[in-house]
């Protein structure tokens, strides 16, 4: 496609020098753009259609980066970096050396806050509005771009209360096209699609604000009671309670997010005015895609599709093994049909960790609470305290969010709560921000917590089992992204000895003691090694707490050279865990740990950012070598 337009715009300065009535043309190229990239280089795709108008609005009244846009989640920025100096290089995101998915204030100054997880946006945009004031720089803008879902967790909440009672020049964009990834849910988006504001009241109440403050009627200190009398005005005029409102933040809308002109004028009108602000917005996701238009949450990231006809590209054969996330969808609902209590909680991933099965069952048994992964944690607890077995299900990146509900809300109290931390490890393209790298060592010095990992589709499925036996307390099972090893993976179902280990293969020169699916590498490289004369044992822990005490005597007692190896951080996993037992009781082999090193990664495929970090096969092998050297 000829770019007549977009090929001329490279920073939000050279936008600002077109015609309002070019605007749209480059906002149709700007979505073609997406579309034909987006098609091949896969990406978030329905998010970033739907706020193209937005962008290029905001771009065109703001002085960026002068002025800061703060992203929430980063879905909805493709648009974004591409006006912002990174059009050439933008086929190269989520690659490895590439750019990123997601907003990156180490990536470009027009990047104000890195994201990735939800609801950061208005304490972030609070934060810098505030620091701009203290530095007496007001004339500078900060906006809130919040959408995708995201008021459904408790943090947007809290900077909501925090930005009425700070002195700030706040603008926050509510982004409401009625999705997250999958359907919104709860209450908030009820609310929002029923929310309206007059615009004959809002029209006299700025002209009647302007009389008031060039007659010196209007103080700085009577603004609050002046707002709080116009609310409840409002209310009653319009006989609808305004939420933002009562907060003392001015509501405006909803209008037409897809509407590049009327945007901008609204935005201009919203420049001028001091104190917070909200302007909710209503835009389409996958907006001028149909089938994405149609279908937003199998199109959120769609992969790779032939454009001109829709139809998704897919490269699977019936041969593969399954996704870890679908045979945990299909045995969770093997095992609630054996057992009542069992029920199924989702913050907002129901189709990302494959509870969509569950739903489909047993849509009573099943719970999806929105982007609330704290929420989910302690409703499990309420849940598990009356007798219920819930299997929650967190992507582990977010289960960092739910850190201390898991240890107050459900440890202390030894309720019986599985965790099942999906996307464990690193997951590849989405980079830093949902690695999953911290699971283990952050939880590992929590009581009462069983952990554990699946070295295959089996071991994941007795370990569902095992978790719903009769008063096992807190127990999480952590599986990576992407398919397992075996394609037969309908295994009958067991249970297994908690805290018990297995050795796979024995062997004289070294042994290799691993955790989890990163175990599959572990013994393909042992098989090479032995090729090369080398004798290597392999010791699958399948439980990091409590580990087993009699494997790891037998490691000490048997071998001088041992090698662990997990996908997580080195600090504080399996590899720690080891030498502190190793230290403990008297033994002294010489302990290599391979893992995610004490560094945040990058973004690349899995095997690619695996090999960066030394522990896919060749770099296990690679070690055994140097270890015999």
């Amino acid at each position: 496609m000829n770019y007549s337009i977009l090929s001329k715009i490279n920073y939000p300065s050279d936008l600002r020098s077109l015609q309002q009535e070019e605007l749209e043309l480059l906002c149709h190229e700007l979505r073609q753009f997406l579309i034909d990239d987006l098609s091949h280089n896969p990406g978030h795709f329905a998010s970033s259609l739907g706020v193209i108008e937005l962008t290029v609005a905001l771009h065109y009244v703001f002085n960026t980066p002068h002025d800061k846009l703060v992203w929430d989640v980063g879905h909805q920025a493709y648009s974004h970096k591409i006006l912002t100096g990174r059009k050439d290089k933008f086929h190269t995101k989520r690659k490895l050396n590439g750019l990123s998915g997601f907003p990156s204030i180490n990536e470009s100054e027009y990047d104000a806050f890195t994201v990735g997880h939800a609801s950061t946006s208005i304490s972030a945009a609070l934060g810098m509005a505030v620091a701009s004031r203290l530095d007496e720089d007001r004339d500078r803008s900060f906006v809130a771009i919040i959408g995708d879902g995201s008021m459904t967790g408790g943090l947007a909440f809290e900077g909501l209360n925090n930005a009425c009672i700070n002195p700030n020049n706040l603008l926050i964009i509510l982004n409401d096209n009625d999705m997250a990834i999958d359907n919104n849910v709860g209450g908030i988006s009820k609310y929002l699609v029923g929310l309206t504001t007059s615009k004959t009241y809002n029209k006299f109440r700025g002209k009647l604000y302007r009389f008031l403050c060039r007659q010196n009627i209007l103080k700085e200190g009577k603004k609050g009671a002046i707002t709080r009398l116009n609310n409840s005005l409002k209310s009653f005029l319009t006989q609808q309670n305004n939420f933002f409102e009562g907060l003392n933040i001015r509501y405006f809308g909803p209008v037409n997010g897809n509407d590049v002109t009327g945007m901008i004028r609204v935005l201009e009108d919203l420049k001028q005015m001091d104190g917070p602000k909200i302007l909710h917005i209503k835009t389409t996701k996958g907006k001028g895609y149909t089938p994405a238009e149609q279908e937003a949450t199998i199109w959120h990231a769609p992969g790779k599709f032939d454009k001109e006809t829709g139809q998704r590209i897919a490269n699977v054969s019936e041969l593969q093994p399954p996704l870890y996330q679908d045979v945990f969808g299909h045995t969770l609902v093997e095992l609630a049909k054996q057992n009542d209590s069992i029920v199924g909680i989702t913050p907002a991933m129901p189709t990302g960790c494959s509870m969509t099965y569950m739903m489909k069952e047993f849509p009573s048994r099943a719970f999806d609470v929105g982007i609330a992964e704290g929420h989910a944690v302690t409703f499990s607890g309420g849940l598990a305290a009356q007798g219920k077995l819930p299997f929650c299900n967190i992507y582990s990146s977010f289960m960092q969010r739910a850190y201390d509900n898991v240890i107050h809300d459900i440890a202390l109290q030894n309720l019986n709560v599985v965790f099942c931390l999906d996307r464990a490890g690193v997951v590849g393209e989405d980079g830093p921000t949902h690695h999953g790298a911290f699971d283990l060592a952050a939880f590992r010095p929590i009581p009462n917590l069983i952990i554990s990992a699946p070295l295959n589709e089996h071991m994941l499925r007795n370990l569902m089992f095992t978790a719903q036996q009769k008063d096992m307390g807190p127990f999480m099972i952590r599986y990576p992204r992407g398919r397992g090893v075996k394609v037969d993976w309908e295994s009958p179902m067991s249970a297994l000895q908690i805290g018990k280990g297995q050795l796979i293969n024995e062997g004289s020169d070294l042994l290799i003691i691993s955790l989890g699916h990163i175990g599959n590498a572990a013994l393909e490289a042992a098989k090479k090694a032995r090729e090369e004369g080398i004798s290597v044992a392999v010791a699958d822990m399948i439980f990091l707490k409590p580990i087993d005490e009699e494997l790891l005597h037998y490691a000490g007692k048997n071998f001088k050279k041992i090698i662990t190896v997990e996908d997580g951080v080195i600090a504080g996993g399996l590899g720690t865990a080891v030498i502190e037992f190793f230290s403990e009781n008297g033994y002294s082999p010489k302990v290599k740990r391979l893992g995610i090193p004490n560094s945040f990664v990058t973004h690349g495929t899995i095997p690619e950012l695996q090999s960066i970090c030394g522990y896919d096969e060749q770099g296990i092998l690679n070690t055994i070598k140097e270890f015999m050297a």
